[in-house]
């Protein structure tokens, strides 16, 4: 997901660049693979490229209950600035961003949004990965999975102690 902003660089502030992203993005997390569509604004302001995301991502998720997996949409929306390393006319090497976590442009004026992308799509994705909201999960002492049909272990007593909570 690279894209050259050469000619953007050379244009007056506030000059904007509408593209349409649909690539796979690779992979995050616990391995998960996703693909991503959708479209990004770049628009040169003084001394950067402010890059503004609009993205659907598929990703492919482990239920935390069932351990099945499972296909979830993300909707990633994101705005960064990316800080040119080297200048478009001269070709001079820049002074480094204040920020040593800033993105930045690389010497032959592309920005790769991969990275960014990956950052912002581990933070769309759940904390707690449900294949449903009525997943029932795995029996505690065979490992079936519960959502595919009951088991045959014995169901345990109930401490008469709760059995009246079990009425609520």
């Amino acid at each position: 997901m690279q894209i050259n902003v050469s000619q953007l660089l050379q244009e007056p502030i506030g000059s904007t660049r509408d593209y349409e992203v649909d690539a796979d993005a690779g992979i995050i997390g616990d391995g998960s693979s996703y693909s991503v569509q959708g479209t990004c604004r770049l628009m040169k302001s003084h001394h950067s490229v402010l890059v503004k995301c609009a993205l659907d991502a598929d990703v492919e998720l482990t239920c935390s209950r069932c351990l099945g997996r499972f296909h979830h949409p993300l909707k990633i929306r994101f705005e960064e600035e990316y800080v040119p390393t080297v200048d478009v006319n001269t070709g001079a090497n820049l002074p480094p961003p204040e920020d040593s976590a800033s993105f930045t442009i690389d010497e032959r004026h592309n920005i790769d949004l991969t990275e960014a992308v990956r950052q912002y799509a581990l933070m769309a994705m759940p904390m707690k990965a449900l294949c449903d909201d009525d997943c029932a999960g795995l029996c505690r002492k065979c490992g079936q999975n519960l959502n595919r049909g009951k088991c045959d272990c014995p169901s345990e007593a109930i401490d008469p102690r709760w059995a009246k909570l079990s009425g609520l």
